[in-house]
């Protein structure tokens, strides 16, 4: 659906007293809708989530390389060098699903929803499209609602689409089966997927605070590129100020911080700590540039 189409549901909203229209909670969900069906049918969204898949199609078929003459991956030590559970991803391809959500978190994952943030109101601005949306009866606050909605729904896509390309391919190219946790102690495939799927969506929530921020990026400029390049710029440097020891005090407040933490989930029994810390941290983020975003867009004059 273009964004004519939402024009088309804006025009058709039922004017209220005095000429003013009021949107219904049905026409709220259309509106959401069709942010969706926009946001998911553009080029630039399905080939980021392309890439996100053929990541763990790389790893995969690095990893089936490299242990195809019998060898385990780094010496058989299971201290290999790489993203975490690595070394066991050629003893059971689940563990391919672990490892390809370690390596794309700390860039791929958080630089794609960067992207799709920076876009969501700056977008719409640089497109002429903004000003025409705000005359329907959506208001500045339920638009802005629809548009990071829009931008968790694709942090969960996008998660999504690593952890299923990376069971597809662990599954054809490793043996599949009961496997070992970090504790060193057997849990069965079935409960193996379920602990699979439950770190999806903590990966996913790890993400809400990326996408806070870039909404939030993307209320101050009316150029969805400029928006882009400043968000995917403002990861890159966090990530960087999370690798200097002599930042080790402000560290814990970095919303990147805690994000390898899903790996506890693997344990036995599960370590929650570090783990309740990340989805604080992420509320905590979601929560001030979410304000923040709403109260320079209920304020801005939009000119676009």
């Amino acid at each position: 659906m273009s964004r004519a189409d939402v024009r088309a549901e804006t025009e058709g909203a039922a004017p209220g007293r005095g000429g003013t229209r009021s949107p219904s909670p049905l026409w709220s969900l259309g509106l959401l809708r069709s942010e969706l069906l926009t946001t998911f049918r553009r080029w630039r969204t399905l080939a980021l989530l392309a890439v996100l898949a053929a990541v763990p199609v790389l790893v995969g078929i690095a990893v089936r390389i490299e242990t195809g003459d019998g060898s385990s991956l780094g010496g058989g030590g299971g201290g290999g060098d790489g993203p975490a559970f690595i070394s066991q991803i050629s003893n059971n391809g689940l563990f391919l699903v672990f490892t390809a959500l370690a390596a794309t978190l700390p860039f791929f994952l958080p630089m794609a929803v960067g992207v799709v943030a920076g876009d969501a109101i700056a977008g719409e601005a640089s497109a002429g499209t903004l000003r025409y949306l705000l005359v329907a009866p959506a208001g500045r606050t339920r638009l802005l609602l629809t548009k990071y909605a829009t931008v968790i729904a694709f942090c969960l896509a996008a998660t999504l689409v690593v952890a299923v390309s990376a069971l597809a391919v662990g599954a054809l190219l490793f043996p599949v089966g009961d496997l070992i946790t970090i504790s060193g102690t057997r849990i069965g495939y079935a409960e193996g997927l379920g602990r699979a799927l439950l770190i999806a969506l903590v990966v996913a929530a790890s993400l809400v605070g990326v996408a806070a921020l870039g909404l939030f990026v993307s209320t101050l400029t009316g150029s969805g590129i400029a928006a882009m390049a400043t968000t995917v710029g403002l990861l890159i440097t966090v990530q960087i100020l999370d690798q200097i020891p002599q930042l080790d005090a402000l560290q814990p407040y970095f919303f990147s911080h805690y994000w390898l933490s899903f790996a506890d989930l693997m344990r036995e029994p599960v370590y929650w700590d570090d783990l309740v810390k990340n989805l604080g941290l992420q509320a905590l983020y979601a929560a001030a540039f979410g304000s923040a975003a709403w109260a320079r867009f209920t304020t801005r004059d939009i000119t676009a």
